[in-house]
């Protein structure tokens, strides 16, 4: 199984919208990291299993949605707790939308809130 792994770092925020939220609960920002992991077992004619660069800028398509923005304000977050595992979700599925490349058998969106929490979602592509 080949593996390609790119990350990229942005701001945004949010308040969660749960019964007794603590502080929490309040508007505030995470500086986020996310990583992308892409899994295939073949690789294309050039030896790829996805172009860098196809993957970079659908990374960069997704961030700028993101960047300073309040997720509780966007449509895709409507009806949701604007959660990390939520988040992870959307942006895997968003991300796999963007992304061209056959070979890819699945991927993982891992997506950290700071340096000790972070959450996952993968799917089949």
């Amino acid at each position: 199984m080949y593996t390609v792994t790119v990350s990229r770092e942005f701001v945004a925020q949010h308040f969660l919208t749960v019964p007794e939220a603590g502080p929490e609960g309040e508007w505030h920002s995470h500086r986020y990291k996310l990583e992308l992991q892409l899994r295939g077992e073949t690789l294309n004619e050039y030896g790829y299993l996805v172009d860098i660069d196809d993957v970079t800028g659908a990374l960069d398509r997704a961030i700028d949605r993101y960047q300073d923005e309040t997720l509780n304000d966007l449509s895709e977050f409507e009806g949701l707790n604007p959660s990390l595992e939520h988040f992870a979700r959307i942006l895997c599925d968003r991300l796999l939308d963007d992304v061209e490349a056959p070979e890819i058998d699945s991927a993982t969106v891992k997506l950290w809130e700071d340096e000790t929490a972070w959450a996952a979602y993968e799917r089949a592509a």
